[in-house]
């Protein structure tokens, strides 16, 4: 077994062995109340997977963390911790909203990219100020970034309450985009097939997801900017010497990372709601950071840990509705625990499991040693 396989064992160990921990403690805490934990396990997986409305709900937070993990990730390969993926979220969204209210008699195909641009670009920038910040000035991202996401939610206030809401409407919101103009919802995507499913908020946008998770994997691992942006994340001084612009990159990878929390607009704004609204990115870009952390920052890591948060999420509602001992807190308790032991907490068991992979590594090179001598 060779070090690169051995890595990713000890890895995925450890993953596992966490969320087992993690969901070990939630069973016991339901226990203690009184509910049985395997009937809280399956009513969790029902409320997920068992019928299409539940997986449809699923997938339509799983899209949500895959853009946000996505953008905590590229920061982190930089040596960067973007908490502003709120406020990231919360500009790109706005900027989609203001395409769709602006050129809502355009079709589809042309308002789509346009919104995707406008995202890429108010969030980018949102993003790339605390990178030129921390770049050129030295400031802390975590600090501007947290500000940042202030500034946004101060920003969309106004706008929602003065400028963009209708007159006579009481909510602060703007009014519904013209129907022209929404990303087809997953039932009507699978009607072009003849095939019938219940109506939920998925929508195209899922697609688009697993498309940003193969550019990024692409771009991170098979471009030079991309070998630029780890280089400076493994070790600023050696990408100095070796030539590379370590502000210029951390200023990209920060920019990215408001393109890519920009894209949570589309779905919510553009696919979900169809118009623009106040916190719609509510706790999106937090749960980001722990979708990226459980997995490891790589874009097949990030599928998954997402998936597994669209599980919790969907899945803790239907839990919270059908075991009277469990509410909503107690779903946000196991949240908690996932994101503890898979995060804070991951390498707690890990000199364990890199010892018993050395033990079955060396059981292994002992059996290839002695094969061709018992042959001989």
């Amino acid at each position: 077994m060779n070090e690169r396989r051995t890595e990713t064992l000890v890895v995925t160990l450890v993953t596992f062995t966490n969320l087992f921990i993690a969901f070990f403690i939630s069973g016991v805490v339901i226990w203690a109340l009184g509910e049985d934990p395997w009937f809280a396990l399956k009513t969790l997986l029902y409320g997920a997977f068992g019928y299409d409305e539940a997986l449809g709900y699923t997938l339509y937070y799983t899209t949500n963390f895959i853009f946000t993990g996505l953008a905590f990730a590229i920061g982190f390969h930089c040596g960067l911790f973007n908490i502003g993926a709120e406020g990231q979220a919360y500009i790109g969204g706005l900027a989609v909203g203001l395409i769709c209210l602006w050129l809502e008699n355009w079709p589809l195909w042309l308002v789509f990219p346009l919104a995707v641009s406008a995202s890429i670009i108010f969030g980018g920038i949102w993003g790339a100020i605390p990178g030129y910040l921390k770049g050129k000035r030295g400031s802390h991202e975590v600090v501007t970034t947290i500000m940042f996401n202030f500034i946004a939610s101060v920003i969309m206030v106004d706008l929602l309450s003065h400028v963009l809401r209708p007159d006579g409407q009481m909510s602060p919101e703007s009014r519904d985009f013209a129907e022209r103009v929404w990303v087809p919802q997953m039932h009507e995507i699978f009607e072009w097939f003849g095939i019938q499913i219940t109506q939920t908020p998925l929508n195209g946008t899922f697609f688009f997801a697993l498309l940003c998770l193969i550019l990024v994997w692409r771009f991170i691992w098979y471009t030079r900017w991309g070998y630029e942006i780890r280089t400076v994340g493994t070790n600023d001084t050696a990408a100095v010497y070796a030539g590379i612009s370590v502000s210029r990159n951390i200023i990209l990878a920060m920019a990215l990372c408001g393109g890519l929390a920009g894209f949570v607009g589309i779905n919510e704004i553009m696919g979900s709601s169809h118009r623009i609204m106040l916190n719609f990115q509510a706790g999106i870009g937090f749960t980001g950071i722990a979708v990226s952390l459980i997995g490891r920052n790589h874009p097949l890591g990030i599928l998954l840990a997402a998936l597994l948060f669209g599980i919790l999420y969907q899945g803790g509602a239907e839990l919270s509705f059908e075991v009277q001992a469990i509410d909503r807190h107690l779903v946000v308790l196991i949240q908690g625990l996932v994101i503890l032991f898979a995060g804070a907490l991951e390498h707690l068991f890990r000199p364990q499991i890199e010892q018993f992979v050395r033990i079955i590594t060396n059981v292994e090179k002992t059996e290839q040693a002695v094969s061709p001598t018992v042959n001989n």
